[in-house]
C-alpha cells in the first residue's frame, strides 16, 4: 500500500466513524469530520499533511509518478 492510498483510507475511516458516532451518540462528533475536511483542504494547497509523516513512519512507500519510458507505473500496485 502506498502513502497516498493509506491517506485516503485513513480519511475515509475517520469521516465514516465520526458520522456514525454523530448519529449514534452526539452531533458534536461532526467536528471531527469538519477537521478532517479542513486538513484535506489545506493539504491540497500546502502539500503538507501530518498523516503523511505518520504513514511513512509506519513503512508505507511513496507513490512516485511513472516515467514515460516505463510500461507500468509504480502507483498501480
Amino acid at each position: 500500500m502506498t502513502i497516498e492510498r493509506g491517506l485516503r483510507l485513513m480519511a475515509g475511516v475517520v469521516v465514516t466513524v465520526s458520522a456514525v458516532l454523530a448519529w449514534a451518540h452526539s452531533p458534536y462528533w461532526l467536528i471531527l469530520t469538519v477537521l478532517v475536511g479542513l486538513n484535506l483542504f489545506q493539504s491540497a494547497f500546502t502539500n503538507w499533511c501530518p498523516a503523511v509523516w505518520l504513514l511513512s513512519k509506519l513503512g508505507l512507500r511513496l507513490c512516485l509518478p511513472a516515467e514515460k519510458s516505463e510500461s507500468s507505473g509504480s502507483c498501480l500496485a
